[in-house]
């Protein structure tokens, strides 16, 4: 049996293994710091900059209660200033399917364009493949570049139905999407307009990433693809 963290400070109180869960990830951004991790460890300042809305001590506590439960390690460097790194223990990596199919209800019933009071980080969906996007059989290496607002660069590696996801450009890559913020938010809005994006390099597995991100069915996957092929015209 794996170690059972101490309830937390208002517990559900019911033997339910689903209320044992949301003990532990029930919590106000408990799940949006594990999507923000699986890209990779970040320091604290890091993960205050892409949760916009979180206070420093709300991070600071949440930080601390998911080292305890097992969720987090927390690794500090002997440099100055003081330098501490968090990232995903085992057991909150295994929530990274969970998180891919939760994206996949809210893009089914409760999608739509940005909201003027919404944050738009698409570095937000792109850390979502780990879980999002791992129903794909392609197999190869990805660059996704927003080129204007973010300006980031991630790398996904597709292989066996599994993707992983990296912050920064990757040597090997064999496909690179590239579009402005306008482009990538029209991508993944409703209507799933990719004619703003750029794709060099295997098409097919850009396009299969694509549709992995945006959670497209078989049924919408030939509408997708007929917007990426406009794009590259």
């Amino acid at each position: 049996m794996p170690h059972v963290p101490r309830p937390k400070r208002h517990p559900y109180d019911q033997w339910s293994p689903d209320a044992r869960a949301l003990d532990l990830v029930g919590d106000k951004w408990t799940l949006l710091i594990v999507r923000d991790l699986a890209a990779g460890p970040r320091r604290f300042v890091e993960l205050q900059r892409i949760l916009p809305g979180i206070s420093t001590e709300q991070l600071r506590s949440r930080l601390n209660r998911m080292v305890a439960d097992g969720m987090l390690t927390r690794k500090r460097y002997r440099e100055v200033p003081p330098r501490v790194d968090y990232g995903l223990t085992d057991r909150a990596r295994d929530l990274l399917p969970v998180l891919g199919q939760l994206a996949r209800w809210g893009y089914e019933w409760a999608w739509s364009s940005p909201r003027e009071i919404e944050n738009v980080q698409i570095g937000a969906i792109f850390r979502l493949a780990p879980g999002l996007a791992a129903a794909s059989s392609a197999s190869g290496g990805v660059d996704a570049i927003v080129t204007d607002g973010e300006c980031c660069a991630y790398t996904f590696k597709l292989s066996h139905g599994e993707v992983s996801v990296e912050e920064g450009l990757g040597e090997s890559a064999t496909a690179c999407v590239t579009g402005a913020t306008e482009a990538w938010v029209n991508a993944f809005s409703p209507d799933r307009d990719r004619n703003g994006l750029e794709i060099s390099g295997g098409r097919e597995l850009a396009i299969a990433l694509l549709d992995g991100l945006s959670a497209v069915s078989e049924r919408q996957s030939g509408r997708a693809g007929a917007h990426a092929r406009v794009a590259a015209a």
